[in-house]
């Protein structure tokens, strides 16, 4: 699939502990096929940033914000990897105009008062990245080869308490006629779908949504690294119906 210069620009945005690095493989594959498109770090995960631990979801959705803005009067495609998902739920509430669809990689919307980690000790000012048997109790590592581990590990930065501490606000109802694409890893669309129907806050906000199309794509809860080629083309299809 080759696109044109009037495509939209996608904006790669990763998870927890993660940079516009994360990226790299899936990027290529994208570059490949001619598509506009920018991964970003979030504030806070700049790992060159003195100030980064002081960074909120605020900060994170104006960064957003301002990374569409430079791309030109067209809206973007947003694609949210895992823990994104509250800064750029923030950004659909705030400005809808700007996105015209947004692809959530093993992760979806958030609901309005959602905090990730509300039991976080006040004392602590960010999340290291836990030991990979820790971590693996909460997300899949399926997939993900030993450099990947390494690599994660070595380029990690701690995710600042303030951003996993931080309610998400939202009030403009207009977020949910956004197309949306849920690219399902960890979780299948069907365990997805049933979490949906249940109302399990994880999901609870896709029934709300107007436009949802749902992809499964096996593997871990990392794949833009077990499965970047796949992941690319998802994103290119989600691409293609948006144009």
């Amino acid at each position: 699939m080759t696109t044109t210069v009037s495509s939209p620009t996608i904006v790669l945005i990763a998870g927890h502990w993660l940079g516009a690095w994360a990226w790299d493989e899936t990027l290529e594959h994208l570059k490949a096929h001619h598509a506009r498109v920018v991964p970003m770090t979030l504030p806070g995960l700049d790992g060159d940033d003195t100030n980064r631990a002081a960074k909120t979801l605020d900060d994170q959705a104006v960064a957003i914000r301002e990374v569409i803005a430079q791309q030109g009067d067209q809206p973007a495609i947003l694609v949210a990897h895992s823990g994104a998902n509250a800064p750029v739920s923030l950004v659909l509430d705030r400005y809808p105009e700007l996105v015209s669809r947004v692809v959530w990689v093993d992760s979806g919307p958030v609901a309005d008062g959602s905090v990730f980690a509300p039991d976080f000790p006040e004392e602590l000012e960010e999340l290291p990245l836990p030991s990979f048997d820790a971590l693996g109790q909460q997300a899949s590592l399926e997939g993900l080869s030993s450099d990947d581990l390494e690599r994660f590990r070595a380029r990690a930065v701690p995710q600042p308490a303030s951003v996993i501490r931080g309610p998400v606000e939202l009030v403009n109802s207009a977020r949910h006629s956004i197309p949306t694409t849920l690219v399902c890893c960890s979780i299948s669309s069907e365990q997805v779908l049933a979490l949906v129907e249940d109302g399990h806050p994880m999901f609870a906000e896709v029934a709300n949504l107007e436009h949802v199309d749902i992809i499964d794509l096996p593997t871990g809860h990392w794949p833009m690294w077990s499965r970047p080629r796949d992941l690319a083309t998802v994103i290119l299809s989600a691409v293609s119906q948006t144009s």
